[in-house]
């Protein structure tokens, strides 16, 4: 099944605000190169509560699945660039 990405983006719109500057960014710079896999997974992350899924990108908490780590670690990346630069 191809994910729906329209959706996607729109449940990447998080109530914590730390959390929806993390993913607005990752929106721009890295969304439409993730393979249907990662999309896949990246649907499973969606549906973790704010909180929880904060404290895995910012590694206050451990992530419970190996195979979310390279998007975490996309997430983290792309809550840190500066666009001063």
């Amino acid at each position: 099944m191809t994910p729906n990405k329209g959706r996607m983006r729109w449940h990447c719109r998080r109530a914590l605000l730390e959390l929806d500057l993390v993913f607005a960014r990752f929106l721009e710079n890295r969304f439409d190169q993730l393979s249907d896999a990662q999309l896949a997974d990246l649907q499973d992350l969606l549906d973790i509560e704010d909180h929880d899924l904060w404290a895995m990108v910012n590694g206050s908490a451990p992530c419970p699945e190996d195979r979310w780590m390279p998007l975490l670690s996309m997430l983290r990346d792309s809550g840190t660039q500066d666009d001063s630069a």
